[in-house]
């Protein structure tokens, strides 16, 4: 079966500052084992990206090392609002993160009025993507309606919130929201055979929720715009030590799950092309990739194995998961990028989609 290749939206590739984790190299590789052609890179890195020269540091680690196309966001800070007066650095990026709730370092924008000039400020031809959870989300859609502009709700994981969004959007508001796989395929109730005696290895924010919640972003999946993975890695060093970092890998798991739920009766191929290529090229104003494909066997039946997959981290909370639908081959502008488990472009092959 051929699929377009499909778009991520949402990974953390850990460069500049913690590469020990992923890599623009490693990251895009597993990117590409999954299927998946094109990712969006978030600014939360070490030194976070908020400015040019920060943005020239990860597109300049990403040219040279990327092997799928990319963008890199910009991250919305406290005092680098003044994005009318330095409009080509917005162009340049994917489009701004803002950080909503209190626990992120530098971008953090845990005071309401801090908002207001990113969304007045920030070129309306770029997404503004919003990290926010229950409450700050509402707030945030409040903030798209009194300044009729966009917003992009990241990793949706509540029932509440896939409500609220779908009232929204039933009022006319500019929204749109993303849900990633660990999301709609583990509860909290996994939490222990993630671990392995190990809790922090199921530490993820948002955090995995009731099993009402995943029922309820399943009965309301035409609410959700896009599948992103939040890839999000550490080592198990890390996942296993004191203050435990949060987050998941997921760019190379994201279509074995989804071609699975397929075959379960769950999704359809349409479903996945929709809110894996179709709405976050719109929504994120993607060009096309012409000549990219992705073929599957969906037949082939496996078990998922850390040990097998490429990304740096090595492990993923879905290990010992079978699933049924495995990529063959990707074929990337032309190029065969990817066939039975070997990546076959070099580093550096990607592009940045930004620059024409």
């Amino acid at each position: 079966m051929r699929l377009p290749g499909l778009i991520d939206p949402h990974v953390h590739f850990r460069e500049p500052g913690q590469t020990h984790k992923e890599d623009w190299n490693t990251g895009t590789s597993a990117a590409l084992a999954g299927g998946v052609t094109m990712v969006l890179a978030m600014p939360n890195t070490k030194p976070p990206i908020f400015d040019a020269a920060t943005l020239d540091l990860a597109l300049g680690a990403a040219k040279e090392k990327a092997r799928c196309d990319y963008a890199q966001f910009l991250g919305a800070g406290p005092g680098n609002a003044e994005w009318g007066q330095r409009e080509a650095l917005p162009l340049r990026a994917a489009g701004l993160k803002m950080y909503l709730d209190s626990t992120f370092g530098e971008l953090r924008l845990n005071d309401m009025s801090l908002w207001m000039p990113h969304f007045e400020r920030f070129p309306k031809g770029r997404p503004i993507v919003l990290h926010s959870e229950s409450r700050t989300m509402a707030a945030g859609i409040l903030f798209a309606a009194l300044y009729d502009r966009p917003v992009h709700i990241a990793h949706i994981s509540l029932k509440e919130e896939v409500l609220l969004i779908k009232a929204a959007k039933e009022k006319g508001i500019k929204v749109t929201c993303e849900v990633s796989p660990h999301h709609l395929f583990l509860t909290e109730d996994d939490i222990p055979a993630i671990s392995h005696g190990h809790p922090g290895r199921g530490e993820v924010r948002p955090r995995l929720a009731t099993k009402e919640d995943v029922e309820a972003l399943w009965a309301n999946l035409n609410v959700i715009d896009c599948f992103a993975t939040d890839h999000a890695p550490h080592t198990l060093t890390e996942k296993d030590g004191e203050n435990p970092p949060p987050g998941f890998p997921g760019v190379e798991t994201l279509l074995p799950l989804l071609l699975t739920a397929v075959d379960d009766g769950r999704l359809t191929m349409d479903d996945i092309v929709l809110r894996s290529v179709t709405n976050p090229r719109k929504i994120f104003a993607l060009p096309e990739q012409p000549e990219t494909w992705v073929e599957v066997d969906e037949n082939a039946q496996y078990e998922i194995k850390a040990s097998e997959m490429h990304s740096r981290c090595g492990w993923t909370p879905f290990e010992g998961w079978q699933v049924k639908g495995r990529v063959r081959r990707v074929v990337l502008r032309g190029r065969e990028a990817f066939k039975d488990g070997n990546i076959l472009v070099e580093p550096g092959y990607g592009r940045n989609v930004r620059e024409k």
